[in-house]
């Protein structure tokens, strides 16, 4: 047995290898709607391939890189940008032939206008994020054009290759338009109320398990809370744009979703074995698994949202505290709905600004397209002066990489590379396998929609490796599909891959040199508002607990998870940040991690004592008020510990120390003076687990990495 263990563990893959694998898995595998995105990019691809071709509309690549854009997760996003990049191509080419009109015989002339077009545009796509992809078309289509002037001194030629281009980008949008509105619409609130029926699935499975062994729960820990937080929080503000809600119409949506949060997070805290040990107990828990599921028919039906659903005061409450959370999440739902129509008056909230209050005053954004403009200058002045057409990809590049951070760049940048470097190859294997034995458009769809189809399954994956996708595509699709007839030439592959690689590196390296922004201190502030968002919901849990009153419907809980959503995507940044100081970029990364890691503890932990405290509370036979008020103090104390370290650590220099110790004596006392039992000894490690992941925020300063840092908290 040694010797074979001895041998798997020789086999082992190196480490590096094991993570970058584990990745892939995780970042390619299936989830709802992946399928259904990809199968709309391949069948719009596959048209507009069959009409390029017949009609022989140039830049075939230029047309499937629209269809991509536009083909979102749901219409609402395809909507948004078709119209986007209908009205910045208009412009784009409106400019460009402009440009060519006042300066065609000017070179000089030419390239300064263009440039100052340029440095507009990609100014407003810093400071306008609204409308930012109508303004990085306008750059991208007015830069690029330069290089049809560099190739033919004849203006009417010209004027009709910008024409082409124009319609090129635009007759795609269409396509893609119909597709998926028409054929495969992918509506915002049909995908919202498939993920609440996802998530209350598992509430019911949950359930189930606790009255019949044979039943395997699901799994949840603090990850699936967060993503499933995010994700109700996305398609209600998908929903919202798509579909004008009355006030009623609103109030209930959005109480439903808060229920459904509450509901999730409740299952988060069951047992997995427990079995309750009356039949009472039973009853109470099969009563809350009805309510669950007819809550989830109402809404995987889109019939009326359940009222009178909460149980008769005859009826005897559930013996498990998760499950009473259940039925009290229940209730304030039935609530919620029942006084609805007092939401009807509310006024909608204002729109939002056209223009940020500091559009025109903020330095980074003049640094950010100064930056920008003198890649692409270098970049095209490498470009004339090799005399190298076929890398005129260099200067797209250098914008389509020009990202606020270093780490959002570097990302985009590697991305980029291994997207070309994947479909240098393919193209590469089908210019000398495949296309030798093509004979029609068949075999030119069959050749090339399985790319398009690896293409479309990453990017509609997370914005971790989307964009490869997309690169996959492009790439491939640039060497074998721009001209009308079989390719035989294999530089055309090479040029695409060295103009790529050059305006990576030279973007990177101008970045970098350049006013370089990190997010590191950003990142600290959003940690400190994650921290200041669980501040809220100790001191709502306080509240509660401390009057004895129903739980009203509350977002702050979920507030905070999708705060802790962000900012892990945040650090995701940061960490693909270059930094000349050693180690500097680790130690920061490693600090977040554990900072994040004790906040989704404290989280989870805090919302667990809470159910824990009610349950308690209510069970005994006094009033159980020094319990309650013993339990709102430590979610005061908490509150205050953590408000305390999010001062500290959003200070300029950051100066944060781990917090004392909770006072859990007071707690202990009320809970023995009560009852007692498992119940309460379950109180107590809740409260203990409070302590140890309060404890267990690390010290943050400008020095360097403490020997001995606190151990990243479990993650689920």
């Amino acid at each position: 047995m040694s010797t074979v263990t001895g041998s798997r563990r020789e086999l082992a893959w190196p480490r590096p290898l094991a993570r970058f694998a584990a990745f892939l898995r995780r970042e390619l595998a299936a989830f709802p709607g992946r399928g259904n995105v990809m199968m709309r990019c391949v069948l719009g691809s596959a048209i507009v391939i069959v009409t390029s071709m017949t009609l022989q509309v140039p830049e075939l690549a230029l047309s499937l890189i629209v269809v991509f854009f536009v083909t979102q997760s749901n219409v609402v996003l395809s909507r948004v940008i078709a119209l986007n990049i209908v009205i910045g191509s208009t412009c784009a080419i409106a400019s460009a032939i402009v440009v060519f009109m006042l300066t065609f015989d000017y070179p000089l002339l030419r390239i300064a206008v263009a440039s100052a077009v340029f440095f507009c545009c990609t100014y407003l796509l810093r400071a306008v994020t609204k409308f930012g992809l109508v303004f990085f078309v306008t750059a991208l289509i007015v830069i690029y054009a330069q290089s049809f002037a560099d190739r033919t001194d004849n203006a009417e030629a010209l004027v009709r290759a910008c024409l082409w281009v124009w319609s090129a980008v635009n007759y795609p949008v269409a396509v893609a338009l119909i597709l998926n509105t028409i054929l495969l619409p992918a509506e915002p609130e049909r995908q919202l109320r498939a993920a609440m029926h996802r998530q209350l699935g598992t509430v019911q499975s949950r359930l189930a398990a606790l009255v019949d062994p044979a039943e395997a729960p699901v799994a949840l820990n603090t990850n699936d809370l967060q993503q499933g937080a995010l994700s109700l929080q996305k398609l209600m503000r998908f929903s919202t744009m798509r579909k004008h809600y009355s006030g009623p119409a609103a109030a209930a949506m959005l109480a439903c979703v808060t229920a459904v949060s509450r509901l999730y997070e409740a299952a988060a805290g069951l047992p997995v074995t427990a079995q309750p040990s009356t039949a009472a107990g039973i009853a109470a828990i099969r009563r809350v698994r009805g309510e669950v599921a007819a809550l989830d028919a109402a809404i995987s039906e889109g019939l009326p949202l359940p009222r009178a659903v909460a149980a008769g005061s005859e009826e005897e409450g559930p013996s498990i505290p998760a499950v009473a959370a259940m039925q009290r999440a229940i209730e304030a739902l039935a609530d919620a709905t029942a006084s609805q129509e007092s939401h009807a008056s509310t006024p909608p909230p204002a729109a939002p600004a056209m223009l940020p209050a500091d559009a025109f005053t903020n330095p980074l954004y003049a640094r950010f397209a100064l930056r920008t403009l003198l890649s692409v200058l270098i970049c095209y002045v490498f470009y004339n002066a090799v005399n190298w057409p076929g890398i005129h990809t260099i200067m797209l590049t250098c914008l389509i990489v020009a990202l606020p951070s270093l780490g959002a760049s570097t990302r985009h940048g590697v991305l980029r590379i291994s997207g070309a470097l994947i479909a240098s190859a393919l193209a590469l294997f089908a210019v000398a396998f495949v296309i030798p034995h093509l004979e029609s458009v068949t075999g030119l769809l069959l050749m090339s929609l399985p790319v398009i189809a690896l293409g479309a399954w990453v990017s509609a994956g997370s914005e971790r490796i989307s964009y490869a996708g997309l690169q996959i595509m492009f790439t491939f699709s640039l060497a074998l599909l721009e001209q009308f007839a079989p390719p035989s030439d294999l530089t055309e592959i090479r040029d695409r891959l060295v103009g790529i690689l050059l305006g990576v590196g030279v973007a990177t390296f101008m970045q970098m040199s350049l006013w370089p922004e990190g997010e590191a201190d950003s990142l600290r502030l959003q940690l400190a508002k994650v921290l200041r968002a669980i501040v809220g919901v100790a001191r709502n849990h306080a509240q509660v607990v401390e009057s004895d009153a129903p739980a009203a419907q509350s977002q702050s809980a979920l507030t905070a998870w999708v705060m802790l959503a962000d900012c892990e995507a945040m650090l995701a940044r940061v960490a693909l940040e270059p930094d000349w100081r050693e180690g500097e970029t680790a130690r920061v990364t490693l600090l977040a991690q554990t900072v994040l890691a004790q906040s989704r503890s404290i989280l989870l932990a805090s919302d667990a004592f809470h159910i824990e405290a009610n349950f308690d509370a209510r069970r005994t036979n006094v009033s159980g008020a020094g319990l309650r008020q013993a339990c709102g103090a430590l979610q005061r104390n908490l509150a205050e510990s953590l408000e305390r370290y999010a001062q500290q650590l959003s200070g300029e220099p950051p100066l944060a120390v781990p917090p004392l110790p909770l006072d859990l004596t007071r707690v202990a006392a009320a809970a023995a003076g009560e009852e007692g039992g498992a119940p309460a000894n379950a109180l107590l490690e809740w409260a203990a687990r409070i302590d140890t992941a309060l404890s267990g925020l690390p010290q943050w300063s400008t020095d360097e990495l403490p020997l001995a840092l606190p151990a990243v908290a479990g993650q689920g």
